[in-house]
């Protein structure tokens, strides 16, 4: 009896466990089913979903268009030094010592690099004769003295007078007030300025004796004595008349040549001692020579003491450019500074020297060749960038801005239809529609778009891709 009731509590234990068993092996069949596929489902569960369209939000923004450039930070109107010809007199004296010593000319003196020259200045010194700095802009090309005139003379006259040293006045026409002026001008420098040498006093006494000799020449030919010549006349009296012709030419150009002579002799400034600059007071930027040289090239490189920033644009952005436009410069060191543009493409001044000339291959304008550099100048205020003088700086020159905030569109989702219509597409409701639009100004990877009444909207999807 007690094992009976034994085998009949068991029994439902057991059909648990059955049970249990059963539901175990229907989950990991579904489980195992779920996991297998067929190749045919496993290859069109890893294919690509069908491509829709790419879309950008339309803006409602302001939008301001710039040509921005890396440039360099430059001291302006660079200008090469050239000596127009020897430093002193022609002979190889000293002016007023008369040494006729024929020697190869030595820099004595040398010019420093970074110092401001000023009108009047001694640049430099050339066998302890000085090289003096006045300002003009018809460069000197010879020596100046007695018998010369025209304009370098006229702005010799003018330096004089702003100097304080009137020479009497500016007619172009170097005369004794000229010379007279320059002595004082030399003196007051520590210098004598070139007087008649040697070979001039001798040259003048030369063409004086022969004045005289002509004057004897003729006395004699018109009083001949008491010779066979009797009154003069037959024979005797023609060779008299002859002779006394003769020795009146002979007495006329001699004559002529010591007027001619006179009209140059006196003090004169030699080529090679003025420089005349356009600007002054300058910067002696850069220095090519130095004491014991011989002054046969450029001595150095002037430049104003104004800083601007030179830089080139691709020609495509230079058609939008034009002078008097405002530009910021910025430094590296974060310093912002408001400029303006002063000159592009051929206007921007060459340097002989080397410095702020415009770089090879670019242009002078905006050539065919939209990638083609062309140059730029910016001018600053005076004084605001000199300590970044040959730095770096970027230029940001503002070419356009929209009225305000207006709508938007990536420059991608715009394009233009078979018959011109500027276009863009956008997704309503799962499908692209076609929306006609008016293009502006464009910037900063955006187009300034204006549909016709309420065709488009701030936040619409347009397209930008597939």
């Amino acid at each position: 009896m007690r094992q009976r009731r034994k085998r009949e509590s068991s029994r439902p234990r057991q059909l648990g466990i059955i049970v249990a068993a059963v539901a175990l092996v229907g989950v990991g069949g579904w489980f195992a089913g779920s996991q297998m596929q067929s190749p045919a489902d496993a290859a069109a569960a890893h294919q690509a979903p069908k491509a829709g369209p790419v879309t950008a939000a339309v803006e409602r923004r302001s939008l301001t268009a710039s040509v921005v450039a890396q440039g360099s930070v430059e001291f302006a109107s660079p200008q090469s030094l050239l000596l127009a010809g020897p430093v002193g007199p022609p002979d190889g004296g000293s002016g007023a010592s008369g040494s006729t010593d024929d020697v190869v000319q030595r820099v004595t003196k040398a010019p420093v690099a970074g110092s401001e020259v000023k009108e009047g200045d001694v640049l430099m010194q050339v066998s302890g004769r000085p090289v003096l700095v006045l300002r003009g802009s018809v460069p000197m090309y010879r020596t100046l003295g007695p018998g010369t005139s025209g304009d370098d003379v006229k702005q010799l006259e003018q330096a004089l007078a702003r100097l304080g040293l009137n020479s009497g006045g500016t007619n172009g026409a170097y005369g004794q007030g000229d010379a007279a002026a320059v002595s004082r001008w030399y003196r007051s420098k520590g210098f004598h300025a070139q007087e008649p040498g040697v070979a001039d006093k001798q040259q003048l006494g030369t063409l004086e004796a022969a004045v005289t000799s002509a004057q004897q020449a003729l006395l004699a030919a018109r009083n001949p004595g008491s010779g066979s010549g009797g009154s003069g006349s037959g024979t005797g009296g023609e060779s008299g008349r002859l002779q006394l012709k003769a020795a009146q030419q002979q007495l006329d150009a001699a004559n002529a040549a010591l007027l001619a002579f006179q009209a140059g002799y006196g003090t004169k400034v030699p080529a090679g001692e003025v420089v005349f600059l356009p600007d002054l007071p300058a910067r002696l930027d850069k220095v090519s020579v130095k004491i014991g040289d011989t002054p046969s090239g450029p001595v150095g490189t002037v430049t104003s003491s104004k800083v601007v920033v030179q830089a080139v644009v691709p020609s495509n952005d230079a058609k939008l450019l034009h002078k008097g436009m405002a530009a910021q410069v910025e430094t590296p060191d974060g310093k912002k500074v408001e400029g303006e543009l002063v000159a592009l493409g051929g206007d921007v001044p060459k340097n002989d020297a080397g410095s702020g000339e415009t770089p090879a291959g670019t242009s002078g304008g905006g050539g065919d060749d939209a990638s083609t550099p062309v140059p730029v100048q910016i001018s600053v205020p005076s004084g605001e960038l000199t300590k970044n003088a040959n730095g770096s700086a970027k230029v940001t020159i503002k070419v356009g801005a929209s009225d305000g905030d207006v709508l938007t569109v990536p420059v991608a989702a715009l394009h233009t239809s078979a018959d011109g219509q500027a276009k863009v597409q956008v997704l309503r409701g799962g499908k692209v529609v076609d929306v006609a639009v008016k293009a502006g100004l464009s910037a900063e990877g955006q187009v300034e778009v204006t549909p016709s009444g309420d065709a488009l909207k701030e936040g619409d999807q347009v397209v930008v891709g597939q």
